[in-house]
């Protein structure tokens, strides 16, 4: 009896296995768990804490006149279309627009040309989404021709359809062109080092405009350039012509140029508020004697009244859009001034990294409910609903920004060992694999240090979305190189 019901599951299995593959099971799985989240009522969302209006107006939306716009405590599920003259300009340079107006156009062909559905975009970022969670489990269990790989596609829905991340999409902040451009970047440049298809092109071409589209939709994300640089860079070991480096290098211009364009567009606005929560939530706030810190950079003093206060915080001593704040305080200093105040204070520096590490995994926002008001949930209720992972991550990770210094240091380690058999070898899969944990541990360093310098502990979580992404995909990398016996060599169906 036990060898026929071992047939039996045997028989089962090779019928399963020769009709739905891992990646293909991984989108089954996370379509039923994220569409279930996203589109069946009441839905489920992100409330609005402000930062909408960035991409609202100039994509020619509006709040619904007589309907309650409730800012921070319920999902808006609608909004209003524009039907004249949008006189409404893009407040900041974002490729977001281009994930929301072929929602707008879908919803006007589809469903109203005077209301828009907030699902339509969360239906568009639902359907990108999976495609790149079939490329990303693709590229981790390539060649697909054992049982644990399936195990392996589980473990990638257990980890990106989590709802943290998923809530997103039934939003307006530009977070979901961040999780999806990430996931299709890094999984066309896995594919390419396991020479996945025959065809590179199609394979570097997602990569590259991913990538752009990463590091353009937010303005903060212009300095991850340089790590995509570094992970470009590892496509050189494929190439074995002068005039494919050629191609290789003149890629590497093309994002830095990206990045650049990024930075040099960051509206003024912007970066005063910034600025000021630089100072205000940042160097101030752990500074044991703010006067003096002031003084020494050459700022009055009297601005140390403005201590762990944000720009948006109603009763300040002084107007902060006016001329003297302007001249006396967000004009004295720069990025420059604040990274040399840190460096000169590493203790304070150090406790503000360790604020970071404590918020690096905290990916669902706190701060905004994730119902619609008709749910009959209370203000600002959150949803638990798959969000198994993302808890683990809040509660087990470790919270000191120094782990994440040894975390780096053990990753590269052990992947250097492996880029050295890859040029012994000659596996260029292996060399640009180190590559990518090389480029995602800078980027992960270099988000925190940006975060800090940039804007204090302002919004810090949400400025830390990349952190938290970027250590999911580093640890599906290390999991399925053990599970499959490549850490240190490349796969071999035999073992």
């Amino acid at each position: 009896m036990q060898i026929t019901l071992k047939r039996s599951l045997t028989r089962s299995y090779d019928w399963f296995a020769r009709h739905i593959s891992p990646a293909q099971l991984a989108v089954i799985l996370a379509a039923v768990i994220v569409g279930w989240l996203l589109f069946i009522p009441p839905i489920h969302g992100y409330a609005d804490n402000g930062d909408f209006y960035r991409v609202m107006y100039s994509s020619g939306l509006y709040h619904r006149l007589g309907h309650t716009y409730n800012h921070n405590n319920f999902v808006v599920q609608t909004y209003g279309i524009m039907q004249y003259y949008n006189e409404h300009r893009a407040t900041i340079f974002s490729s977001q627009p281009l994930f929301v107006m072929p929602a707008i156009w879908l919803n006007r062909l589809l469903y109203s040309k005077t209301i828009f559905d907030i699902r339509f975009l969360g239906f568009v970022y639902y359907v990108f989404y999976l495609g790149g969670l079939y490329l990303l489990t693709e590229a981790l269990t390539y060649p697909a021709k054992r049982a644990r790989n399936y195990l392996i596609a589980i473990a990638v829905v257990f980890v990106f359809a989590d709802s943290s991340l998923t809530l997103y999409f039934n939003s307006l902040f530009a977070e979901p062109v961040m999780l999806i451009t990430m996931l299709y970047s890094f999984s066309a440049f896995l594919l390419l080092a396991r020479q996945r298809y025959r065809r590179r092109w199609p394979m570097i071409l997602v990569f590259f405009v991913s990538t752009i589209l990463l590091i353009t939709v937010k303005q903060q994300n212009a300095p991850l350039a340089l790590s995509f640089v570094i992970m470009e860079l590892g496509l050189l070991a494929l190439v074995k012509v002068r005039r494919g480096r050629l191609y290789v290098f003149l890629g590497a211009l093309v994002l830095l140029g990206s990045g650049v364009v990024t930075y040099t567009l960051i509206n003024k606005e912007f970066s005063d508020i910034n600025g000021y929560q630089t100072m205000t939530r940042g160097v101030l706030l752990k500074s044991k004697n703010p006067e003096k810190a002031l003084t020494e950079g050459g700022i009055d003093g009297q601005f140390a009244l403005f201590k762990g206060r944000t720009y948006y915080q109603s009763y300040m001593p002084i107007a902060l859009g006016s001329d003297y704040v302007m001249k006396n305080l967000i004009g004295k200093y720069d990025f420059t001034w604040v990274l040399k105040h840190y460096l000169q204070h590493p203790d304070e520096f150090g406790e503000m990294l360790d604020l970071t590490a404590k918020d690096g995994q905290l990916v669902q926002v706190r701060a905004v409910g994730d119902y619609v008001q008709a749910a009959g949930k209370p203000k600002q209720a959150q949803t638990h609903y798959f969000t198994l992972y993302s808890l683990m991550m809040e509660a087990f990770f470790p919270r000191k920004f120094a782990f994440y210094i040894l975390f780096t240091f053990v990753l590269i380690l052990v992947y250097a060992f492996s880029a050295y058999q890859g040029f012994k070898q000659h596996q260029p899969e292996l060399i640009m694999r180190f590559c990518f944990v090389v480029a995602a541990m800078t980027m992960i360093l270099g988000v925190m240090v940006v975060s800090i310098v940039g804007d204090g502990d302002a919004d810090l979580a949400k400025h830390l979305f990349m952190v938290a992404v970027t250590t999911d995909l580093l640890v599906l990398l290390l999991g399925t190189d053990i599970i499959n016996h490549r850490l240190w060599q490349v796969y071999d169906d035999k073992r």
